[in-house]
């Protein structure tokens, strides 16, 4: 059996899902609010703040993940108040974990300054540091060179270029 990278030229990366979780939340802000509400953040005013981005940023990149189907909005009034809505996440918004997951991880071991992370993420039983990892279904933990790429069911096959 072949792997499927050495035959890149036969298919296409039309159907990629990397590049449609890109779409969803492949910017700065996206992931910045979606970092905030595994935190816990639930209000507008407080992602804006907490994100760092004017209001407008704010509504847009959160209208983007609810129409997305990562946060839903609820509505909650105080009293006196007008009618407003906090964002929860979702099941879809909840297995977005491993990708901030990943992301935090990479940071604080390439990215953060002199000082080190500003946070480390625990698991409550046992207080070991929470990290990504390549793990197959059958639980083996998978290094870069001990995978392979097969074709999936949405594989685009594309004619060979001739010219």
């Amino acid at each position: 059996m072949t792997d499927l990278l050495d035959d890149r030229d036969a298919w296409s990366m039309a159907n990629c899902s990397i590049d449609r979780t890109l779409a969803i939340a492949g910017n700065r802000t996206a992931m910045l609010i979606m970092r905030e509400a595994f935190f816990g953040t639930r209000r507008f005013d407080d992602f804006a703040k907490r994100v760092g981005i004017g209001e407008p940023a704010a509504a847009a990149r959160l209208k983007e993940l609810t129409a997305a189907g990562l946060l839903e909005r609820t509505p909650y009034k105080e009293p006196g108040q007008r009618t407003r809505y906090a964002y929860r996440l979702t099941e879809k918004g909840r297995d977005f974990l491993p990708i901030i997951t990943a992301l935090r991880q990479w940071g604080d071991t390439w990215a953060a300054d002199e000082h080190g992370p500003a946070v480390v993420v625990r698991h409550k039983d046992c207080g070991a540091p929470v990290r990504a990892v390549l793990r197959c279904e059958d639980g083996h933990d998978v290094p870069l060179r001990e995978s392979t790429v097969d074709a999936g069911p949405g594989l685009i096959r594309v004619e060979p270029d001739t010219s």
